[in-house]
């Protein structure tokens, strides 16, 4: 059998940093600083094997967490990630993962861009089955329904942690007003409550952390579970000379993302001299500084291949020399 994942972890490069870990929210869960996601590359650009290699890496740095979601890949991405951590004979208490539902796999009433019961009900079951788990540590709600009541949707929720299918469940791309509601009706009910958030965050998306969900900190115990740190690879630099061949703006239905590439031009210059000042990569800097909002519980990581993730993962160094002058700095350059 293959070494367990326990084995991995502190033994990878002994100059990087040690691995923070945060509490999600207000549960008691601790979460790495940087977690590991599967969107857009598992099961498009990256096979089993590759899976493997990347997760083996991950936890190596001290990675615990590990995200997915039903739509990815339409299912596909959950068969690889479930297939890769049974290979490499990871124990079900070493690793926290998750699954996120909404979209739907199944083009029909019911299934599909929505969150009533009967969807989600068997939305978990079939995310189970591709992950081959008796349950995920969190399960959010991808999107918000305007078509369903929230209290059924908080109900269904609920009902899969009394059930034993998840441990706790959150929301993902919803507003404040929205995550608010459903505390609020859990708190009533006496069901379980939301603990988490999965918003876009990065130096060109900020308003919905710093701002809109502001309050929800201090009032709720909000945890954050933040998606695309470098804004799907343009705070890399590496769309300053042109869309670089297999990037994901390559990707069918990705092609805006070099149009958001040129209008960020000077600000991404500015990122690359500080991040040479620093010696890191731009990418390092850019995660490092998402990482340092203290309201965000873990930072996820998306790569392509096993060397962007280990040069992702040198974020913790560059969040070593992040001083507040030069956080400040990069807070004004892309305000």
């Amino acid at each position: 059998m293959p070494p367990s994942f326990t084995r991995y972890i502190g033994c990878m490069n002994k100059s990087l940093p040690s691995m923070p870990y945060n509490r999600l929210g207000s549960s008691g869960l601790q979460v790495s600083q940087f977690s590991f996601g599967s969107w857009v590359t598992f099961g498009s650009q990256v096979d089993t094997g590759i899976a493997k290699e990347q997760l083996q890496i991950a936890a190596e740095a001290g990675v615990n967490f590990f995200d997915n979601a039903e739509s990815y890949a339409f299912g596909k991405s959950e068969e690889i990630m479930g297939q890769a951590i049974r290979e490499l004979g990871w124990k079900r208490h070493e690793y926290i993962i998750s699954t996120k539902l909404f979209w739907g796999i199944h083009d029909m009433v019911n299934m599909k861009n929505t969150l009533n019961r009967k969807y989600l009900m068997q939305a978990i079951d079939g995310s189970l089955e591709r992950l081959g788990l008796d349950y995920v540590d969190l399960v959010y709600a991808h999107r918000p329904d305007p078509n369903t009541p929230i209290e059924e949707t908080v109900y269904a929720f609920s009902d899969m942690i009394s059930q034993g299918k998840a441990l706790y469940w959150g929301t993902s791309e919803w507003s404040a007003d929205e995550i608010r509601a459903a505390y609020e009706i859990a708190d009533r009910r006496n069901l379980r409550k939301p603990v988490m958030e999965q918003p876009q965050y990065n130096l060109l998306h900020r308003h919905k952390v710093e701002s809109e969900f502001a309050r929800l900190y201090e009032d709720i115990g909000l945890g954050l579970t933040t998606w695309s740190p470098l804004a799907s690879g343009i705070l890399t630099g590496k769309y300053l000379d042109g869309v670089p061949e297999g990037s994901r703006a390559t990707l069918k239905g990705r092609e805006s993302i070099a149009e958001e590439a040129r209008k960020h031009e000077k600000g991404v210059r500015a990122l690359v001299a500080m991040a040479n000042e620093l010696e890191v990569s731009p990418a390092q800097l850019a995660l490092a500084w998402v990482a340092a909002n203290p309201h965000v519980s873990t930072v996820i990581l998306g790569a392509s291949s096993a060397k962007q993730l280990e040069e992702n993962l040198g974020a913790l160094t560059a969040l070593e020399r992040l001083t507040p002058e030069l956080k400040d700095k990069l807070d004004h350059l892309f305000a």
